[in-house]
C-alpha cells in the first residue's frame, strides 16, 4: 500500500470553498470518494482556496492508478455544486492544478502528516489545528496516544512548504 500526499488548489487562488456550508460539503464529498475508491484517507485540511490531504492506496506500493479518477470524479462534482449553488458558470474552469507525491520515507511521510493537520495553523486561521472544523487534526488527537500526537508534532514542516508551493496558495 502506497501512502500519498496530494495538494490542489482554484486557479488564481480563488476561495471557492469560503463558505463553511460548501467546506463541509466538500469534506463529505472527499471522505466519500476515498470510501468508493478503497483508498484509506488517513489526514486532511480543506481551505478556501486549496485542500491536502495523505492517503494509503488500496493497490500495490507505488500504485496510484485510481487517484486521478478519484481526483477527476471530486474536482467533477465540486464544480457542479458550485454551478448548483450559484456560484460558478457552467463550463468555468476552476482548478488550478494539483500535486501528489509518494510518500517513500518515514521522516516524509511523518512530516507531512504533521503538515496538513497544521495546515490552517500555518496560514494563521486558527492558533490551534484542533479548533479547525475542516481539518482532520481534532480527530487525530481523538484517536491516537498522546505520544503519537506528540511524535509526529515533532516532525518539521517548513521546508514542506516551500518545496511543495504552498507558499503560494497562502489565505
Amino acid at each position: 500500500m502506497g501512502v500519498y500526499m496530494v495538494t490542489a488548489r482554484f486557479r488564481e487562488g480563488k476561495h471557492w470553498l469560503e463558505e463553511e456550508g460548501i467546506r463541509d460539503w466538500f469534506v463529505e464529498n472527499l471522505k466519500d470518494r476515498f470510501s468508493e475508491s478503497g483508498w484509506k484517507l488517513e489526514a486532511w485540511a480543506v481551505l478556501s482556496n486549496h485542500y491536502h490531504f495523505v492517503g494509503h492506496s488500496p493497490m500495490g506500493e507505488d500504485d496510484a492508478s485510481t487517484l486521478v479518477p478519484m481526483l477527476r470524479k471530486l474536482h467533477s462534482l465540486t464544480s457542479k455544486e458550485l454551478i448548483g449553488r450559484g456560484k460558478l458558470k457552467k463550463g468555468e474552469k476552476i482548478w488550478q492544478n494539483y500535486r501528489d507525491r509518494l510518500l517513500t520515507r518515514q521522516e516524509s511521510y511523518l512530516a507531512r502528516l504533521n503538515y496538513v493537520h497544521q495546515n490552517a495553523v500555518h496560514h494563521g486561521i486558527v492558533k490551534k489545528a484542533s479548533e479547525y472544523r475542516w481539518c482532520s487534526a481534532g480527530e487525530f488527537v481523538k484517536s491516537v496516544s498522546p505520544a503519537w500526537v506528540k511524535t509526529v508534532a515533532s516532525f518539521r514542516f517548513d521546508e514542506i512548504a516551500r518545496a511543495d508551493g504552498d507558499e503560494e496558495v497562502a489565505s
